[in-house]
């Protein structure tokens, strides 16, 4: 098993939710949360910020804004991290700054607190 999580845009939500509907994902979670990547800072006006150009550093501001986003988490079984990892992408994919992250990472177990069942079983 291996866990699936996502930081997209907020408006995308839908768009993903239907993807991973599409493809077989039956279940998972979102939540709301904070974040911001490299693609929030023009690289141009970086470079000109570090050469001491006033203009550069007042575009930059005081600091670092935190942008909304989604939060996503899904559980799937290893033959549906692909297919999980690419509905995500498709979903999301703009070709601009602030598209999200996707990570993979391992689980050990999971239980269906109701049953007590264990395993691969309790994903549906």
């Amino acid at each position: 098993m291996k866990e699936v999580m996502a930081v997209v845009r907020i408006n995308m939500m839908s768009k993903t939710k239907k993807a991973l509907e599409d493809a077989g994902i039956s279940s998972f979670m979102a939540k709301d949360c904070l974040g911001r990547g490299v693609g929030l800072v023009d690289l141009k006006t970086l470079k000109g910020a570090e050469m001491g150009y006033d203009e550069a550093i007042q575009q930059l501001g005081a600091g670092h804004r935190l942008i909304a986003k989604r939060f996503v988490s899904v559980v799937v079984p290893d033959e549906l991290v692909e297919k999980t990892v690419q509905a995500i992408i498709a979903a999301n994919q703009t070709g601009n700054p602030g598209d999200g992250k996707v990570f993979v990472l391992p689980v050990m177990n999971s239980i269906r607190v109701r049953t007590g069942e264990e395993g691969p079983l309790t994903l549906d």
